[in-house]
Formats: C-alpha cells, structure tokens, sequence
C-alpha cells in the first residue's frame, strides 16, 4: 500500500483551509433574525375563540403545562406556582383573568412563558398554533378581537384566509396593575 506523498497532505490541509475561510466568510441568518420590511412574527394560540397573535419577543418559551401547586389567598386566575428548572413560576389562566371563564385543562396543554418585571410568569392558554408570519399586506381592521377585556391588549389584527389574528401584547399584559396584584 503506497503512502500518501507529502504533496497530497498539503492539498488536503489546504483544502480544509480554505473550506473553513469560506464558511466563516459566508454567515447565513437563521430565517428568524432575517429582518424584512414589513414582516411581523409572532406565536399563535387560541384563547376562547379568539385566535391571538403574540410577538417572538414577548415569549421567552413554550412549555407542556407543569404540576401546580396551589397557593391559599390568590385571585381565582392565579392557579399557583410551578417549579420549572429549579425556578418558581406562578402559573396564570389568562382565558380566566380576561374573561371570567376558566380553561379546560387536557393532556398536552401548553404555557407560554413570559418575562415581567421581577420574574418570568407562565400563561396558560387554551391551544398552541405556533409560528405565524405576517406582512403589511395581511393587515385587517379590529373585527372583535379587542372587545371587552380585550381591547387593553390587542390594538392591530391580520388575516390569512379566512383567520383573523389579534395581535395581544403580553409587555401590556404583565404590566397591568391587576394582572401584578394576584392576592385577594
């Protein structure tokens, strides 16, 4: 068997080289830091049956819903705390704290963690949807999405078919004096 000749070695080392020059040379964005005008991204769920819309920046993560521990003193809406990773996190139904009407909780049941002041909060929702993308063209006008309690928290809409999206601020949201004060 013939050795390698020195020639080839540094072929092969040079060509490394250069793929690694390259690489390095060419970085390609991932599609979410592509910055487009006009565009809007955000995750999309279900509450009740309106179909809202929250930007990539106001959630820090989705999670399958933890175990609860209840916490005495609490507003109806303040389902208790959870421990996530080492971390307490109080758990809210936002359908409740908005409507009065408590979620059905089921089997793969989602939270959406969100930053606020002083700690993260988890929201509880009634389904996931997922990443939605939208641009200036599929802007619409309010058509109920923002009635009642709503109308704090989503102040633009887009469609895509047949779907209308509110857009719901969760920066608003944990804002809110009364969504900060869960004691009775």
């Amino acid at each position: 068997m013939a050795k390698p000749t020195a020639r080839r070695r540094i072929n092969a080392f040079d060509m490394l080289l250069d793929y690694e020059q390259r690489s390095l040379a060419h970085v390609v964005g991932r599609p979410e830091m592509i910055e487009a005008p006009g565009h809007w991204r955000g995750v999309g769920f279900r509450l009740g049956q309106r179909r809202l819309v929250s930007s990539f920046d106001e959630i820090m993560e989705i999670l399958s819903l933890p175990p609860i521990t209840p916490v005495p003193g609490a507003q109806p809406w303040m389902l208790g705390v959870a421990n996530v990773r080492g971390t307490l996190l109080p758990v809210v139904d936002l359908k409740q704290f908005l409507e009065g009407e408590r979620t059905l909780v089921h089997e793969g049941q989602r939270v959406l963690l969100v930053r606020q002041g002083g700690g993260n909060v988890a929201v509880l929702i009634d389904e996931m949807f997922g990443q939605r993308t939208f641009n200036d063209t599929h802007r619409t006008e309010l058509s109920g999405e923002n009635e009642g309690r709503y109308g704090h928290f989503v102040d633009r809409a887009y469609r895509l078919g047949d779907t209308s999206w509110g857009v719901f601020s969760m920066s608003v949201l944990t804002r809110t004096p009364e969504f900060r004060q869960a004691a009775l």
